[in-house]
């Protein structure tokens, strides 16, 4: 990705903050139990005097004090708390929540005096679900001590929120609740619904906290809301809405509301997809993004293919009216979350650089977009900067070092580290990591990370495990290798190197790039992995006769894939992966985006390649032993892509195994599932690629 004329890298000093220079002496490989303790670190929120950062850690926890291996009764449960430390770094982080189903999106206001968080504590709260547990709601503290108090009371519960620039109130997202009749009947199991047609919106409230009154702004059946930004005056907000809630539904523009008046005027509103709106300091300006239609058909229906194209940055002049597209081609990506400086002239955008998270500088004077970190893998949003924008806080993490907050100046140099979070990983031996590249015979160049053993040794040829990435529309990067759905570490630690090929099609490489493999899914994409493979082969590390592959979601297609044109994989496992397009089709929550790759949707002019590039019309071909693992309730892979795949295998005598896991959506959240999604995938490969089923049998 090119940036625009200038640009200042945070290098070296952020990496020796993490912790990447030469290491101790190994002391133990990564195991089951790191990959499935290791703390999340996110939500890194700077306090408006910049004295003090509050953040999130998310991890398991068992109920009865009970720990691992004593079971008990009941499975341990994935939840976060809030932690402040102070950007100084004179004190080490502290816990300040310690509800027992956690807290979440923390949150200063901005006169310094209040935290607010959203957690689920008190008494039950009968929704429209028919469950009686308690909803999600906004709390608030005082910084200087005291209890939290509870300061909403919303029937379904509370989505994003965002302080008053004022302090005095909250805005939050909140989903319309049943009439009383319809709640009663669904809690009586009288409860029959109309597919894509049962839409309950998502409207703004406010709550003001001296007089605990909670007004609703928005409201009716016209759209829903999905996302805000106050006025610095606090007297109106920005927001972004579409027709429907459904995640097929691209559509969306941009409106603002009065807060005196509930008066809504609609300001952005064209074919494109336009969100996430935020109001400038100085309230002339309104920053927001907008994805181009490009080539995406509409459908009868009225909606649309995914546009596959990188957003751009717009700007919205409050009193023209008039929007400016500051879009540039030297800068060839999309841009995340937009965060202005306090000072009105620059918008910071979290972007997708390769293999990492850079920060980049949009400059309103100069027209020039500007990168501020270079091969860094860093997360900020909104709340990041002190008040007068001399500190930033983000969590950044490396491939030796797992995530921890820091603090920087505004140009993000100088990086401070004030956390050890996952201290323990200190303790752990890890495979050096190389970043590659290589080039397919059709002249395409494509990026990995590769792996290596620990304790590689040059000349010596190793087992290889190739791991596909989702989407397709996503990116591996060169970040901290220790996780359930990221265990590249693990892996190294038993001897194996690990190859994580960014194929065409991938985003971060560029808007062609990412459109590399329309309308071909299976072919280019495809091939650059298999030279990505040849590649570590002709560098003497893999050894030609011990390959394994993997991949969930677009990753477990392209595994279903491969072992259907090739022989050369010793074993694979297919995760919540797709086996026959045209099916998927028709039951996947994201049919455009399918529709996207594939020239729109199932007919006599594209049913050809719908079957031509789905794994199932090639199942006789098909030799590697395949696990197959998927949740029960993944709508968005739904369970008959793996139920097709496994029957045809099963009766042609191949060998295949599948593994369901109740409760389940589209990834493993649950403990066990999770444990239990490793181990399998470590006893297969070692059985069919090593041979040796019986040294992966420890739960550890």
């Amino acid at each position: 990705m090119a940036f625009v004329v200038r640009s200042t890298f945070v290098g070296v000093a952020l990496i020796l903050a993490l912790g990447t220079g030469p290491r101790a002496a190994a002391k133990r490989p990564v195991t089951i139990d790191d990959a499935l303790h290791l703390k999340g670190v996110s939500g890194a929120q700077m306090s408006p005097d910049g004295s003090r950062v509050l953040f999130t850690v998310r991890g398991w926890e068992w109920p009865d004090n009970k720990v691992e291996p004593d079971k008990g009764t009941k499975a341990p449960e994935m939840r976060s708390h809030v932690w402040m430390v102070a950007s100084s770094a004179s004190e080490p982080a502290r816990q300040i929540t310690f509800g027992e189903r956690g807290e979440s999106s923390p949150a200063w206001s901005p006169d310094g005096r209040y935290i607010s968080f959203v957690t689920t504590r008190g008494a039950a709260q009968a929704g429209a679900d028919g469950e009686g547990g308690p909803k999600a709601q906004i709390w608030v503290m005082r910084v200087d001590g005291g209890e939290a108090w509870r300061v909403t009371d919303a029937k379904e519960g509370v989505g994003g929120y965002e302080w008053a620039p004022d302090s005095r109130k909250l805005a939050y997202l909140a989903r319309d609740p049943l009439p009383k009749e319809q709640e009663e009947a669904r809690r009586r199991k009288d409860d029959e619904r109309i597919f894509e047609a049962d839409h309950r919106m998502q409207h703004i409230w406010t709550i003001d906290l001296d007089t605990k009154q909670a007004t609703q702004l928005t409201t009716g059946t016209d759209y829903t809301v999905r996302g805000m930004s106050w006025a610095p005056d606090s007297s109106r907000l920005a927001f972004g809405a579409g027709p429907t809630p459904m995640t097929r539904d691209e559509r969306q523009d941009i409106y603002l509301v009065s807060l005196k008046t509930k008066a809504i005027e609609q300001i952005i509103a064209t074919p494109a997809p336009e969100s996430g709106p935020r109001w400038s300091p100085d309230g002339k300006t309104i920053a927001y993004t907008m994805l181009p239609v490009g080539d995406a058909t509409t459908n009868r229906d009225g909606m649309m293919t995914k546009p596959l194209y990188n957003s751009r940055l717009m700007f919205y002049d409050v009193a023209t009216r008039k929007v400016r597209d500051a879009s540039d081609p030297r800068f060839d990506n999309s841009p995340g979350t937009l965060v202005w400086t306090p000072d009105g002239k620059s918008v910071l955008l979290g972007v997708g650089d390769r293999l990492y998270r850079s920060v980049v500088a949009y400059s309103l004077s100069a027209g020039r977009y500007d990168a501020l970190t270079k091969e860094q893998m860093i997360s900020f949003g909104n709340g990041a900067l002190s008040r007068d924008g001399s500190k930033v806080a983000f969590t950044a993490d490396s491939p030796s070092a797992p995530t921890d907050v820091f603090v920087a100046g505004a140009d993000f140099r100088g990086p401070r580290k004030l956390t050890s979070v996952n201290a323990d990983a200190a303790d752990l031996s890890l495979g050096d990591t190389e970043v590659l590249t290589w080039k397919t015979a059709d002249g395409w160049e494509s990026e990995g990370i590769l792996v290596k053993p620990v304790g590689y040794e040059p000349g010596k040829r190793y087992p290889l495990l190739v791991d596909v990435h989702g989407g397709p529309t996503g990116a591996h990067t060169n970040g901290f290798k220790v996780g359930v759905h990221n265990g590249g570490q693990v892996w190294a630690g038993r001897g194996w190197a690990v190859l994580y090929p960014n194929p065409r099609g991938s985003t971060n490489y560029g808007e062609k790039f990412m459109r590399g493999n329309i309308p071909d899914w299976g072919g280019g994409d495809y091939r650059d992995i298999m030279a990505g493979v040849d590649e570590v082969i002709r560098r003497g590390i893999a050894d030609p006769q011990k390959l394994a592959v993997m991949g969930w979601s677009y990753g477990g297609y392209m595994t279903s894939w491969v072992v259907s044109q090739t022989m050369r994989f010793k074993a694979a496992r297919m995760g919540a992966g797709l086996s026959n397009i045209h099916s998927m089709y028709g039951t996947t929550d994201i049919p455009g985006y399918i529709g996207t790759f594939f020239n729109n949707y199932p007919e006599e002019k594209t049913l050809k390649l719908y079957r031509e590039r789905s794994a199932l019309t090639y199942v006789d071909q098909v030799t590697t032993p395949l696990l197959i693992l998927h949740g029960q309730n993944d709508e968005r892979v739904p369970i008959g892509q793996p139920m097709e795949f496994y029957r045809a295998l099963k009766d042609r005598g191949k060998i295949v195994e599948l593994v369901w896991y109740p409760r389940e959506g589209h990834s493993n959240s649950e403990y066990y599932h999770q444990r239990d999604q490793i181990r399998r995938e470590l006893e297969w490969m070692s059985q069919y690629v090593l041979g040796d089923r019986a040294t992966t049998t420890s739960s550890r």
